[in-house]
């Protein structure tokens, strides 16, 4: 895999986070209002399914040329990515158990990435 690549997927990965954490904001925003129909709240979940799609689009273009089962543990970083921006823009609780399961997960793509 080449080193584009490698930061083609982080973009892919950075932006399905992004995602995530626009589909809880555009959530909560709607749960404010109290209604289906509020502009901002729509706002959000489109720009969300907009990155989404972005996210989408990079994805195909880099399995044109990079095997799946290379660039799929990218998408472990994901849940590093939401469970940090969580914390950090959404002042969610992250607990011991889950910050361990966490760097399992870094410590798995790091030895995938050794190979």
């Amino acid at each position: 895999m080449t080193a584009t690549s490698q930061v083609l997927a982080l973009v892919c990965v950075a932006l399905i986070a992004l995602g995530q954490v626009l589909f809880k904001y555009g959530a909560g925003a709607l749960q404010l209002s109290q209604s289906l129909l509020d502009r901002r709240a729509l706002a959000i979940l489109m720009t969300a399914l907009a990155v989404y799609g972005a996210a989408t689009l990079l994805w195909i273009f880099l399995l044109r040329s990079v095997p799946l089962g290379r660039l799929y543990p990218y998408m472990a970083l994901s849940f590093v990515l939401v469970a940090l921006a969580s914390w950090l823009l959404l002042g969610e609780r992250v607990v011991p158990g889950q910050v361990a399961g966490l760097g399992l997960i870094v410590a798995g793509l790091l030895v995938i990435a050794a190979t």
